[in-house]
C-alpha cells in the first residue's frame, strides 16, 4: 500500500470528510461541507486547501518541510508523501484545514492542477 493510500483509508474514516471525485475529475478527492479539501493526482502526493490565510501563517513551517511544495499566493499546498511520516503530516494540516473552513466556511477554488507532459 502506497503512502497515499494509507493517507486515503485514513481520511475516508474521519465523519466530517465525504470520499468522491475531485472538481477537475483526475484522480480522488475528500469533501468537507460540500467543498473540495484534499485531493489525490498520484501516488506519490496530495494536494490540500488550506486558504490563503493559513498558508501565510504557517508558511515559516510550510517551508521548512521537504515534503510540502507551496506557490507564492495560492490557497493550495501539495504534500509528498513517500513515507508514513509525510501522511501524518498531511493528516494534520487537513486538520488545520478543516478547522479553518468551520470556522470561515471558505468555499474551495477550483483545482489548478494540470496533467504532467508526455516527453
Amino acid at each position: 500500500m502506497t503512502a497515499a493510500q494509507r493517507a486515503m483509508t485514513e481520511l475516508g474514516t474521519w465523519p466530517n470528510l465525504v470520499s468522491g471525485p475531485p472538481q477537475c475529475s483526475v484522480g480522488h478527492a475528500f469533501h468537507a461541507a460540500g467543498h473540495e479539501l484534499v485531493h489525490f493526482h498520484a501516488d506519490d502526493s496530495a494536494d490540500l486547501y488550506l486558504t490563503s490565510t493559513v498558508v501565510q501563517r504557517l508558511l515559516p513551517q510550510l517551508r521548512h518541510s521537504s515534503a510540502v511544495r507551496v506557490q507564492p499566493g495560492d490557497s493550495w499546498v501539495t504534500v509528498l508523501l513517500e513515507c508514513d511520516t509525510d501522511v501524518h503530516l498531511l493528516l494534520s494540516l487537513v486538520s488545520v484545514a478543516l478547522k479553518e473552513h468551520d470556522a470561515h466556511a471558505f468555499p474551495s477554488r477550483p483545482c489548478d492542477w494540470e496533467r504532467p507532459r508526455a516527453s
